[in-house]
Formats: C-alpha cells, structure tokens, sequence
C-alpha cells in the first residue's frame, strides 16, 4: 500500500479500537484487544513487516507513523484500563464498609525509566536470545586490562591523559566496556559470547553527540569459522530490532588495536532521516558500533589460541542508540537530571523530547 493507504488503514484501525474500547469493561478483554492490535501479528503491529516494502526514502516516515499511531492506541488502552481499575476500587471501597488496615493497598503506577535503561534492558532481551550471556566487570580498572591485555602499548595515544581518567593508586576509569573481553576469556575460554553494558569514562570535549560519561554494551564472540559477514549480519539485525524498523547501515574501515581487520559501522541518522542536523553533525550517519575481528594478540592474552579460532568484538554506543531510538537530540539531555528525559512504561516505543 501507499502512504495514503497506510494512513487510511491506521485511521480506521484507531476508531475500531476506541469504539470497541467502550464496549469493554474486563480488564482482561481490553487486555487482550491489546495484543490483537499491538502485538507483532496484530492489526498494527503487524504493519512493521511490511516496512521493507516500501521505497527506501519512505521507510523512516513509515515506521515513524505506524510507531506514533501504536503510541496513540497504546495509551487510549492504558486509560481504559485506568478508568476499569478505578471503577473496580471505588466499588471494592464501598462495599467495604468500615476501613480495614489488613486489607491490601492500591496499585501504584509503574515508574519511569531512564531511555538508556530502557535500551539496555531491550538489547540484554535480544542477545540473550541469541545465546550471549551478559556479563559485567569493574568501572575502575587495572592499567593491564585496560590496555596491555587489548594490545594497546604504552606508546599509544589512548593513554595520554587527554584522552584517560587516570586515579592516584595507578588505575584508570575504563575507557570502554573492553576489559571484560580479557575477563570473560580467562573466566570462561572458548567457544564464547557475551556481551557487557557498563559505563565509560573519557576525557573529552562534551558537545551535543559526545559526553565524559557515556554506556557501551560490548559484545563477543569466539568460535571456529567465525568471519565478518557474521558480524555485518549480527549488526543489522540488532539494530533493526531495537529502531523496530529497517535502518541503513554504512560499513567503513576503522582503526582499534584490539581487532584486525577494525570496521566503523554507522547506521542513519534517526533523528533527520539521514537528512543532516546538528546531532549527526550535518552528515546524515551516526557512529555506532565499532567493531571487528579481534586481533590474535588480545585471544593469546585471554589464553585462547589465535590459530585454532576466530572472533569479533564490538563496542555498541549504547547513550547514543537510545538518542536514535527516542529522538533525544542533545546528548547531554541523558545526565542532566531532566525529568521530562524519563520514559513511562506505556512511551518506551515512541519517541521522547522530540
């Protein structure tokens, strides 16, 4: 269908969903009018797998439209469900009588949760479904690990101070998720994957795409035969995933100590449809993941042996993913304790602050 038609058929599937919302007055049949129209079968949701049919400079409009018009369903069913339990208190209370204190209390509200939190959970959902354990590791960490272990000599400018918090007993604030790569291969050997949120710390200028204080999920694989293709492969479907709609990848060379050959993986900018704003500074591309194969040195130092088998690693931006996902165009937004950053349960789809 065309975007006419789509808009048509989103039309009517609001009003046969606000109609039937009257109708209701079960909790558990305005639950299930939930699934039949929300869910990935259901009358809307079931409209994000034909985003592909579409023409390739349609698809962000497309999935933004079907997104918006599930956030509007979405919240005429939360109401519904609000007014119902409402309803069912106030009988409950008058038919109690007297107040009784043994009685149990009213059900809050669910709290918000911070757009980072959000990404992360839904990522952790998605590895673990491909057979990745998550792990974690220490923000402070051992100069070694940091570096040493990732192939990272001394002479490299990653540790010069402009880039490394470094503390007085001679550690260093992690300057990503990596170390836990050498961790996971001493603790565990090979075959492995896992992948590691965490927080980072760099020394650098804070601009609206860059922050001191940012969340990487890393990733790693090890196994035999493992090659770039599985990599690109594993990168596109994660990140369609969590956008929740098809999203361009571009692939560039890259340089990381740590793998080789390194990639750039950078996906199109969410905010301007790869149009060029402020956030992806004009360019139409966000970086994203880099990534690649990880070097032989880095699988020697983990005790696994470089020629028997092979790996990627990646470092997934995970702050700026959730800018993408939730349309927050300032970076600096996520730590500055805005109130109105925070996503309600029934808004982690849709977009925030945009």
């Amino acid at each position: 269908m065309d975007l006419d038609q789509l808009n048509q058929t989103i039309a009517k599937i609001e009003a046969d969903v606000a109609a039937s919302l009257t109708d209701l007055t079960a909790v558990d049949a305005v639950r299930g009018l939930d699934t039949s129209v929300l869910g990935k079968k259901g009358t809307l949701g079931s409209l994000i797998s034909g985003i592909k049919d579409y023409p390739p400079d349609q698809r962000g409009q497309v999935g933004q439209t079907i997104n918006a018009a599930k956030g509007r369903v979405k919240e005429l069913i939360n109401q519904r469900l609000a007014g119902l339990q409402s309803a069912a208190d106030a009988a409950e209370a008058s038919s109690a009588g007297a107040y009784d204190p043994t009685l149990p209390g009213l059900r809050l509200p669910m709290g918000s949760v911070h757009p980072v939190t959000a990404v992360q959970w839904e990522i952790e959902r998605i590895f673990e479904r491909l057979g990745f354990t998550v792990e974690s590791g220490p923000e402070m960490e051992t100069e070694y690990n940091n570096f040493e272990a990732l192939n990272i000599p001394a002479t490299h400018p990653a540790r010069d101070m402009q880039d490394t918090f470094w503390v007085k007993n001679g550690m260093v604030l992690r300057t990503h998720t990596s170390p836990v790569q050498h961790r996971s291969m001493k603790k565990f050997g090979a075959p492995l994957r896992v992948i590691v949120p965490g927080r980072c710390f760099r020394y650098e200028t804070i601009d609206a795409s860059h922050e001191n204080t940012f969340h990487q999920v890393e990733g790693l694989m090890i196994d035999r035969d493992i090659s770039i293709p599985n990599l690109i492969a594993m990168s596109q479907t994660l990140l369609t995933e969590v956008m929740q709609r098809e999203v361009k990848l571009r692939v560039r060379p890259g340089f990381f100590p740590f793998v080789e050959p390194g990639l750039e993986i950078d996906m199109n900018c969410q905010i301007c449809d790869g149009k060029g704003c402020p956030t992806c500074k004009k360019s139409g591309w966000i970086e994203i993941l880099p990534c690649g194969m990880v070097h032989p040195n880095v699988l020697t130092a983990g005790g696994i042996d470089p020629e028997e088998y092979t790996g990627f690693a990646f470092g997934l931006g995970l702050t700026r993913l959730a800018m993408m996902k939730f349309g927050i165009r300032d970076i600096r937004v996520l730590n500055a304790g805005d109130l109105r950053a925070l996503v309600p349960p029934e808004r982690l789809g849709g977009p925030i602050l945009s």
